[in-house]
């Protein structure tokens, strides 16, 4: 692929922090200039690719993250996952390489700095054909499953296909020809990193990272219903211990608990924007008692159902003010 750094960049070792610092400085100025200084998530004419900037403080968003790769421009991030807790800023990139029940917040932004950053969804085919291809798909991709989220550093070899992806979208005629070119690109250089083989394992037949996805998807299927873990085992072909012990390794939660964030999760998009009350929204997502929807609600998101819902609705409103 297409080099953009200088050749005196490149031949000297010693100007690397440079070269990922004026990288970093153009992707920050293409997506401040492509956003036109507009806060929320931007969708873009390359597939799967979306920007993002911030420019006032915001409470904690919890949503189901799709597998993706996040890299900040300038700014920085906190995202929990279970009880972990994980930062990164414009040094680091992340990985989500399942899906998984986050809660997220910005931690470093300002009008005059805002949050920028972008976002690349994963097609598990192409890691899978690729991971094939690299041959990730035995040895290191057979390995115990993994977290499916982590962080890494974000060097000049990652940063430039980024910018350069970025930069398509001033050249639209290009998109259908380069952008999968260096989409591809990007993974790879995500596989060959040292925790590759981490977002190759979801895509690998019959490993375990890839029986664990099963799960989540079953899980993210019968959310409303009762668990019962012995049925969810057999539907992945692992047996009930093996299952606690990757799923949670994964995960970082229990299957139960897994269950528990998607129905509150899908709860509180509910009362947002059905405008339904707390009975009816614990009712839908499987709750049979109101009494433990109101307390598990109450202790995931900081207050009750009516009172959070109010409180969002405020806030849509305040921003669509501004």
């Amino acid at each position: 692929m297409f080099d953009s750094l200088s050749p005196s960049l490149r031949a000297d070792p010693s100007a690397a922090p440079l070269q990922v610092a004026v990288l970093r400085a153009e992707l920050a100025a293409l997506i401040e200039r492509l956003s036109g200084g507009r806060d929320g998530a931007h969708v873009t004419a390359i597939p799967r690719l979306r920007l993002a900037r911030l420019s006032q403080a915001q409470q904690p968003s919890h949503t189901v993250h799709e597998p993706a790769f996040c890299v900040l421009a300038q700014g920085s991030k906190r995202v929990l996952l279970g009880e972990e807790t994980y930062l990164y800023d414009s040094s680091q990139f992340l990985v989500v390489s399942q899906n998984l029940p986050v809660s997220s917040q910005v931690t470093d932004l300002s009008p005059e700095a805002p949050y920028l950053g972008l976002r690349l969804d994963f097609d598990v085919k192409e890691i899978a054909a690729l991971a094939l291809e690299l041959g990730l798909a035995h040895g290191p991709a057979h390995r115990a499953a993994q977290r499916g989220l982590f962080t890494g550093e974000l060097g000049s070899a990652l940063l430039d296909p980024v910018l350069r992806l970025v930069r398509l979208l001033d050249a639209p005629d290009d998109i259908p020809t380069l952008a999968p070119l260096v989409s591809r690109e990007i993974l790879y250089r995500l596989l060959r990193s040292p925790d590759g083989w981490r977002l190759a394992q979801m895509a690998t037949a019959d490993g375990h990272g890839q029986r664990i996805a099963q799960a989540i998807a079953w899980l993210t299927q019968r959310y409303q219903a009762p668990l019962r873990v012995e049925e969810l085992a057999d539907a992945v072909h692992m047996s009930v211990s093996s299952l606690h012990h990757h799923f949670k390794t994964v995960t970082a939660m229990s299957p139960l608990q897994f269950q528990k964030r998607l129905r509150l999760q899908e709860a509180r998009r509910i009362l947002l924007c059905e405008h339904v009350d707390a009975a009816t929204a614990g009712h839908r997502v499987g709750y049979e008692s109101q009494s433990q929807f109101n307390r598990e609600y109450s202790r995931f998101f900081g207050s009750p159902p009516a009172r959070d819902a109010r409180r969002l609705r405020e806030q849509q409103l305040g921003r669509q003010g501004r």
